[in-house]
């Protein structure tokens, strides 16, 4: 045996990102059903500010060039999901604005009061840090975790 692993003809990992993001759309197009958030549910959506599809106002393009994260907790309306993508409304510095995000822009998802979280790779564009939440809302991070509670992190390299 020669210890190397062949490179796949079937597209593995993107399969794998596509069904992930598809649970994020599951989960808003449950939140957008019910009207708001069950328990002490809320989320952390972090997206490519620049992805092909992203539609947002041109102000926090111009503060988030890269990556910006979002919170939706308590200041969120007019929720919309569809197949490929969500909308929502938050307010910036008390400025109310409409953000259109393709599920292909998420880099990551997290729901604290579960400690549930997806992480993706960036879709046709590079991968970087990205600054906080700025949305009028707490902001926190989260840790790793290492007590095997529910936290996938999705992240494939190939070993050439």
């Amino acid at each position: 045996m020669s210890g190397t692993i062949p490179d796949s003809l079937i597209p593995y990992d993107e399969i794998v990102q596509e069904a992930l993001r598809a649970v994020v759309g599951r989960v808003l197009g449950s939140v957008a059903q019910t009207g708001g958030l069950p328990g002490n549910h809320h989320f952390y959506i972090t997206f490519k500010t620049q992805a092909p599809g992203v539609d947002i106002p041109q102000r926090l393009i111009d503060r988030f060039p890269d990556e910006m994260t979002i919170v939706l907790q308590h200041r969120f309306w007019d929720l919309k999901v569809s197949d490929t993508r969500f909308s929502v409304g938050l307010s910036f510095n008390q400025v109310p604005s409409m953000l259109d995000i393709p599920f292909s822009a998420i880099t990551g998802f997290h729901d604290p009061a579960v400690n549930f979280e997806l992480r993706f790779q960036a879709s046709d564009v590079e991968e970087s840090e990205h600054e906080p939440a700025e949305n009028d809302g707490e902001t926190a991070r989260a840790e790793p975790v290492e007590d095997g509670s529910n936290v996938v992190a999705v992240d494939f390299k190939r070993k050439k």
